[in-house]
């Protein structure tokens, strides 16, 4: 089955929607390509925005968090998200300039009239929720305590074993 872009069989953010219905998330369809949900993290809350990129085929996340970035704190934010971009291999982490808000990107690829599966959705929306969970500290270490990437980073990249 060859499909052109526009003979898509289902709109992916149709899949979203369904998803984060069953989940009891908050959600609002602004558009047709369009959905943005909350979803409640340990240390924020994460706004997600998943977008159908009819152009590029392609399903576009971008998950933020309530941490706006100071000026003066941009710099060491920039050094702290390549520490973290080379721990991570799926996805991103970037800064939008205009509002200073850090998020988490990434796109699933539906080249082909491919078809997402309800467990790639998931997957998408885990990976991004995880990343920006493991690394918040990090960025509010770097923001609001004035530390350096390096500390930041090393604060929160330990992974422990065990209960205590």
């Amino acid at each position: 089955m060859n499909l052109q872009p526009d003979e898509r069989l289902a709109n992916p953010v149709d899949m979203v929607e369904h998803l984060a219905s069953t989940h009891d998330w908050m959600f609002d369809r602004s558009a047709e390509d369009e959905i943005t949900i909350n979803v409640a993290g340990s240390w924020a809350d994460y706004h997600v925005s998943i977008t159908w990129m009819h152009d590029i085929e392609a399903l576009h996340i971008a998950c933020a968090f309530d941490l706006r970035v100071p000026e003066a704190r941009r710099p060491e934010v920039r050094r702290l998200m390549t520490l973290v971009n080379e721990q991570i291999w799926i996805g991103h982490f970037d800064m939008w300039s205009k509002d200073s808000l850090i998020l988490y990107r990434h796109a699933l690829l539906l080249a082909g009239g491919t078809e997402a599966s309800d467990r790639q959705i998931e997957a998408l929306l885990h990976t991004a929720t995880i990343a920006c969970e493991r690394y918040y500290s990090a960025f509010q270490f770097v923001v609001w305590a004035g530390k350096s990437a390096r500390e930041a980073f090393d604060s929160v990249i330990f992974d422990t074993a065990g209960n205590a």
